[in-house]
């Protein structure tokens, strides 16, 4: 007798299971989801290592211009994935149509131990050491803020999405009038009396470095293709979503920058480590470095719930495809991928607690991740080429303009990002990858309970 695969054995349990992904998740509420996991801790943290890379104001405004194309050419790959392909599993389910369930599988498995959990624990960390500067917990208190963002977060996750999303709404809407009242102070109440622009700052000129670290602070935007089955007439709004969140958040670090600009001026802004409490400390003193702590605690704290809610949503997929992670492929009366939420959140607190050793949290987990990203996203570039060549007859609600001009621009962004994240990290990216490996013993025997 034939053994059944294990997503023939899940497929069944999951059609006698009356809990599944619904459309509960308006264009509205995605917006705010999007917008607020991207602008989380690089806008913060990212504009003066990029004004330092360049020689001109003229140069780094032009640079967040590019980002922002960049990333519009990736929506719009994404835009024909998700439209085509609406799944809770994203690029999971992407990857397993394209190239078979093994590379399916260990992309699921580096997003639940790597790529997801490792994004939830840098944003977590920025979050204590902002969240620290208004209240101290002792030695370790960046660390305690951060474990307990993960596990109120995750827990409000659980509870249902409709908790999830309004958490989310309110934290991004006031992220963004945070950033404005920051913009506004930049370019309406300071006029900078600093010197011009060095030749050793202009000889410093270096696009490929100042590109890394700008399309590092466009990062998430990616995560709509893991609400398609959740989002409210999704062939339609899937493509708005993208071009709308790209768009904003443009707009907002365009703005920003040149706040930082008008305001510091490029000399000061490539000299700070932190160039908004510079900013505000400048226009109203200590109070104004309160602020933008605040602020930015709010910011990474949206930006972690944000990757929570998208998170789990591949390991739930995960769990309908194999038996070995089969107690993740359920879905709770909540509306919640439950199970999902619980281990993703698990594997957080631990590389928390990593974090927490090393004393580099932030820095150790943005090496753990990268490497292991731009790989997989390269490899979801790459499938559009595939499933458009296996599945002609699919219905594309939205197709890529200018194919395949369009995803080849994509993939070789992509490919240069690999390639920075390999050269220029540090051994965490060795870890990383070493992690992902470690899945493949848990490949085979999946493969061998088939």
């Amino acid at each position: 007798m034939t053994q059944k695969s294990d997503r023939q054995v899940n497929g069944q349990v999951a059609a006698l299971n009356e809990a599944a992904p619904k459309s509960a998740i308006a264009l509205g509420d995605a917006l705010a989801l999007i917008v607020g996991l991207v602008i989380g801790v690089g806008i913060f943290q990212t504009p003066s290592i990029v004004a330092s890379n360049l020689g001109s104001n003229f140069a780094v405004l032009l640079a967040w211009v590019l980002g922002g194309v960049m990333s519009l050419i990736g929506a719009l790959c994404y835009g024909e994935l998700a439209t085509a392909y609406p799944h809770a599993g994203g690029n999971y389910h992407y990857l397993m149509r394209a190239f078979g369930s093994k590379v399916a599988f260990l992309f699921a498995w580096a997003r639940m131990a790597v790529i997801q959990t490792g994004s939830i624990a840098t944003v977590a960390f920025v979050f204590g050491d902002y969240a620290s500067e208004l209240l101290r917990l002792g030695n370790y208190s960046p660390s305690i803020y951060a474990a307990l963002a993960v596990i109120v977060l995750t827990s409000l996750n659980i509870v249902g999405v409709e908790q999830g999303k309004w958490t989310q709404n309110w934290l991004s809407i006031a992220k963004v009038l945070g950033l404005l009242l920051v913009i506004i102070v930049g370019a309406t109440f300071i006029t900078p009396s600093l010197p011009p622009v060095t030749a050793r700052a202009i000889a410093q000129t270096n696009w490929g470095s100042a590109m890394v670290f700008v399309l590092f602070s466009f990062g998430g935007w990616n995560e709509a293709a893991y609400i398609s089955a959740e989002l409210h007439n999704v062939k339609k709004n899937m493509v708005r979503l993208l071009m709308w969140s790209i768009g904003i958040i443009t707009a907002i670090y365009l703005l920003i920058n040149f706040a930082y600009l008008h305001g510091l001026g490029l000399t000061a802004m490539t000299q700070s480590e932190a160039v908004a409490a510079d900013l505000m400390r400048n226009t109203f003193g200590q109070p104004g470095a309160l602020f933008i702590s605040l602020l930015i605690a709010i910011a990474t704290l949206g930006a972690t719930n944000a990757n929570i809610f998208t998170g789990a949503r591949t390991n739930y997929a995960l769990g309908q495809d194999f038996r070995i992670f089969s107690f993740l492929g359920h879905w709770n009366r909540a509306n919640t991928p439950k199970n999902a939420l619980i281990v993703q959140g698990a594997i957080a607190l631990a590389l928390v607690l990593l974090g927490s050793f090393t004393r580099k949290g932030f820095t150790t987990m943005v090496d753990y991740t990268a490497p292991v990203f731009w790989f997989f996203f390269l490899l979801s570039g790459v499938s559009l080429f595939v499933l458009r060549a296996k599945e002609p007859q699919t219905p594309r609600p939205f197709r890529v303009p200018f194919y395949p001009v369009t995803p080849i621009l994509f993939c070789l962004t992509c490919g240069y990002l690999l390639y920075s994240s390999l050269v220029y990290t540090d051994i965490g990216a060795a870890f990383g990858v070493a992690v992902v490996v470690a899945g493949l013993p848990l490949l085979w025997r999946s493969s061998y309970q088939n």
